[in-house]
């Protein structure tokens, strides 16, 4: 069968908190598939009700654009395992695993991959704010970053300078879920690392983050002008080497396929720590990864391309 003669759907929209970004990655991705010669395409908005409706259209392929829970998490993932359908990106297992942060990084200290001191809290275990506070600065200290574990796009992170705005913090982390990360905050330099690959990843140009605010976050990622990609990093040859090393090691022990951008944060002697690992990246006009591919020379069309193949090959491994 030509490939790209299949019945293809881009599956985006979804019911996280990131369905606006989702929306503008599957509206791309559509519009780059058509460029690129794909010729039976469809946009498929997925919501709560809808399932079925999706595997009605009886695709040959679904190329997920979908960012947080839901989407993200394995639970499309494993509907379309179940159907018998191929799709773009990780597995169940590595989807579900890579957007808790609390496992990645369980499994990142396991292998021996460096990552930030961290610490998990969950809400049965204090009584109060208060208790909650007392714990962590014991335990981890000012400054400290406090994420709910299963977000994306920097939704439920506040980084944490002063003891009396330590109670809000958690107090607002604790609204996303019943358990909050506490990480070691990190003064320095942001980079991120995009893989593409299946058994044999490679590595796009590392790019170097910048941004008008505090970090990274949800309004400095989607707002023009909020931030910089840097590309190539303003980083030695050893430590890129080192960024390389780091995320290929991490990128195999979480068992990703397909692509995935992985973050990192230089300390303070500039040795790098990886900080999450992000399956589906945004695909939108402002998104990292298309940056570092376009730098490498692959064109958006080719990359969701590439991205599509990648996803015919692992059907053919794992059958």
């Amino acid at each position: 069968m030509e490939r790209k003669n299949i019945r293809l759907a881009v599956v985006y929209g979804g019911i996280s908190s990131e369905r606006e970004i989702s929306l503008r990655s599957g509206a791309a991705i559509y519009e780059a598939l058509k460029r690129g010669g794909y010729t039976e395409v469809s946009l498929f908005d997925l919501k709560r009700d809808n399932l079925g409706e999706l595997l009605a259209l009886s695709p040959e392929l679904v190329f997920l654009a979908l960012h947080g829970k839901g989407g993200e998490d394995g639970c499309i993932q494993g509907m379309l395992e179940l159907a018998g359908i191929p799709y773009t990106g990780s597995s169940v297992e590595a989807s579900a695993t890579c957007m808790n942060k609390i496992h990645t990084k369980e499994i990142l200290v396991h292998g021996g991959i460096p990552t930030p001191k961290f610490i998990t809290l969950y809400r049965s275990e204090v009584e109060s704010e208060q208790d909650a506070a007392c714990t962590l600065l014991k335990k981890i200290g000012i400054p400290m970053v406090l994420k709910a574990p299963c977000q994306g796009s920097s939704i439920g992170v506040r980084i944490v300078k002063k003891r009396e705005e330590l109670e809000d913090a958690i107090r607002e982390v604790f609204a996303y879920d019943a358990v909050l990360l506490a990480e070691k905050f990190m003064e320095g330099t942001e980079l991120t690392l995009p893989i593409l690959g299946n058994r044999h990843p490679r590595t796009l140009p590392i790019v170097e983050i910048t941004s008008e605010n505090e970090f990274y976050d949800y309004e400095a990622k989607y707002t023009q002008g909020m931030c910089r990609h840097i590309i190539p990093a303003r980083i030695d040859a050893s430590i890129r080497e080192k960024v390389e090393a780091m995320g290929t090691r991490a990128y195999i022990a979480l068992g990703c396929s397909g692509l995935a951008r992985i973050d990192f944060m230089l300390d303070s002697r500039g040795d790098p720590m990886i900080i999450e690992v992000n399956t589906l990246p945004g695909m939108t006009e402002m998104s990292l990864f298309p940056d570092s591919a376009r730098y490498a020379g692959i064109s958006f069309e080719a990359l969701v391309d590439q991205i599509v193949t990648l996803a015919w090959e692992k059907t053919k491994e794992d059958s």
